[in-house]
Formats: C-alpha cells, sequence, structure tokens
C-alpha cells in the first residue's frame, strides 16, 4: 500500500491500515514480516512528494485483492540496526543512520532504507531500520 504525502504520523496511520487489512485475511503471525519503505529523501523531495509504501511480505500463492498493490522486493546487501519499536527510537535512528554507517565504513548504495517490524522481533519491542550500502 503507497501513501503519498509528508512522513510522519500518516505514515503509522498508513502501516496501521494495513495491519488491519492483513489481520482480516488472518496473515499476521509471530512470523509476518512488514515492511515501510520511505522512497523519497525528506530533504530533497517537497513533503506533499514523499512516498511510503507498507508491506506484508506474502508467498506468490497468496491471492491479493484491489486494495493492495503486487511488488517485488529485489534484495541486496543492507547494513541493519536493530532498535527499540517506539516512535522516539525510531526518530532518532532515521536522524543518525547514515552517520554510522558511515563511521562503520560502509558506503550507502542506491535504493530506500527500510523499516523491517517481525513479529517475534515485535514481541520484545524492537524492529529493524535496514540501509542499502555496497557489498
Amino acid at each position: 500500500m503507497r501513501r503519498t504525502g509528508a512522513y510522519g504520523p500518516a505514515a503509522r496511520e498508513w502501516m496501521e491500515k494495513l495491519k488491519r487489512w492483513a489481520e482480516e485475511r488472518h496473515l499476521l503471525d509471530d512470523r509476518a514480516v512488514i515492511l515501510g519503505i520511505a522512497q523519497d529523501d525528506p530533504a530533497s523531495t517537497p513533503p506533499a512528494e514523499c512516498r511510503y509504501d507498507v508491506c506484508l511480505l506474502v508467498g506468490a500463492e497468496q491471492e491479493l485483492d484491489g486494495s493492495v498493490t503486487e511488488g517485488f522486493w529485489p534484495g541486496g546487501t543492507y547494513a541493519v540496526c536493530r532498535i527499540g519499536h517506539t516512535a522516539e527510537e525510531v526518530a532518532r535512528a532515521w536522524s543518525e543512520i547514515a552517520g554510522a554507517v558511515a563511521a562503520g565504513g560502509w558506503r550507502p548504495a542506491a535504493g530506500p532504507m527500510v523499516e523491517r517490524y517481525e513479529g517475534g522481533l515485535l514481541q520484545n519491542g524492537l524492529c529493524e531500520l535496514c540501509v542499502p550500502i555496497e557489498a
């Protein structure tokens, strides 16, 4: 599901919309993986044009309805930062992650950063922020 507009609280509402859709179809369990993908850099993209995708990873056999769009995740190499699943921790990680990646000696690759939410992590109050890096 894609939302266009400023990042922030409205993106969280979009995530809740995806979760409701998935719950109605019995697709949320402790193995479910949800991704939040900020497609645009808010430093160079007007807030009204920023795209935010919320995704649920499903098998190819899963039938979808018109309220979601099927996509393909290309994969790649990522630096992964495990953080507390609170608005404050996520906001802090977003503001610090680029510097931490550079300090670790990695070079960012083209592509969006991804918030990764998995049932087991969430049960422990955690999520992951994934930054594409050059292999």
